[in-house]
């Protein structure tokens, strides 16, 4: 699940990115990983909220759009079903999950 806050005094937009509760079973680690920190595996670790779910929230600039996937446990590739589109992935048969700013 994605949330969209645009900022008013700033051309930045903050992103909640959540996986939920339910894609999140026996999951121990979720990492964010995208355009947005170069597919850095470690750059971006979710949070398990009280919920279940797992969520961390980026600020991002208006404008653009990044590419991003949800690493589970470390081995584990998932796409946000809420992402605004897909495009083809270029390091696999799959497709990234896409979010337009």
């Amino acid at each position: 699940m994605i949330e969209k806050n645009y900022l008013k005094s700033k051309p930045i937009c903050k992103v909640k990115f959540v996986l939920p509760r339910q894609r999140a079973e026996g999951v121990k680690t979720v990492h964010l990983v995208g355009t947005f920190n170069d597919w850095n595996v470690d750059a971006q670790k979710l949070r398990k909220q009280k919920n279940g779910a797992y969520a961390a929230t980026l600020s991002l600039p208006v404008g653009e759009q990044h590419e991003f996937r949800y690493l589970l446990n470390g081995d584990t590739w998932e796409n946000d079903d809420s992402a605004d589109h897909y495009v083809p992935s270029n390091v696999s048969f799959e497709e990234n999950s896409v979010v337009v700013l």
